[in-house]
């Protein structure tokens, strides 16, 4: 699998305003990995065909692949995140099926992306669905069952599931042997001081309770997982420039992290 990094690393600095395409691309050659993946939180589809041409452009010049995020699967959204994704050279579109107001059933869903497999296979693009909240992985894992295609799998993220009552156990056991594209995040599970429930918190990568070699070696058994990107859940500070800066901290030591549990199983593997 590739190193990479989602904007979904820097999550505050797309809120205040501090962010742009080709910063995280910056920050992706300056940290020395080859995929960047942007998240439905940075609307591409917005842009002028001139700024994704050059985006594309440096991209291709500095070695960096990258992938697209969107959300609300409706028709002409995937349409319009498949035109981009050309645009761009991705290889992977990342969605998330519900935005607000809107969340399909699995008929739904199904047909949606059943009528765009001719023009993802056009394209030469995988699309990832994100396990996200609502629908639990077995719902997902049927869907993409019965698809059956190579060009429609899960975009796997290690954290996502709680919000449907599911653990990363759940998660890999579902989900790893569909998995076309991995979400590294880590978190912390901790009680109340009242003990009358638990927080989920954020962690830099390698710092929480994920297992985060045993999730990579876990999809990257079944071999239809080509990327694995760092995203962060950062719990701000009292003011925004601490919380940026302490973000891209978290960024920069969370891909080290991954690069380094990618090298062990490399090394692992070749031993």
């Amino acid at each position: 699998m590739k190193p990479g990094v989602s904007s979904y690393a820097f999550g505050w600095a797309v809120n205040a305003g501090d962010f742009t395409p080709d910063g995280l691309l910056d920050f992706a050659i300056q940290q020395g990995v080859t995929v960047i993946q942007f998240g439905d939180h940075v609307p591409l589809h917005r842009l002028e065909p001139a700024v994704l041409d050059r985006l594309a452009a440096r991209a291709r010049e500095a070695g960096v692949e990258m992938e697209t995020g969107a959300r609300g699967l409706t028709p002409a959204h995937l349409a319009a995140y498949i035109a981009v994704s050309q645009r761009l050279g991705a290889r992977l579109l990342r969605f998330v099926v519900d935005e607000s107001g809107y969340e399909p059933g699995v008929e739904e869903m199904t047909g949606v992306l059943r009528d765009a497999l001719p023009a993802l296979h056009q394209a030469g693009l995988t699309l990832g669905l994100e396990n996200h909240d609502r629908v639990p992985c077995a719902v997902l894992r049927r869907l993409v069952d019965d698809l059956d295609s190579e060009r429609v799998g899960i975009c796997l993220d290690t954290a996502n599931s709680f919000g449907a009552g599911e653990g990363v156990r759940e998660v890999l056991g579902e989900l790893a042997p569909v998995c076309v594209n991995l979400h590294v995040k880590d978190f912390a599970v901790t009680r109340l001081p009242h003990l009358m429930g638990f927080t989920i918190t954020g962690r830099p990568l390698g710092e929480g309770m994920l297992q985060l070699t045993k999730v990579l070696e876990a999809v990257a058994r079944h071999r239809r997982c080509d990327t694995a990107v760092v995203e962060t859940w950062t719990p701000p500070e009292s003011e925004m420039p601490a919380t940026l800066a302490k973000e891209k901290d978290w960024a920069i030591r969370s891909v080290r992290a991954l690069r380094a549990a990618l090298h062990q199983i490399a090394a692992t593997t070749l031993s």
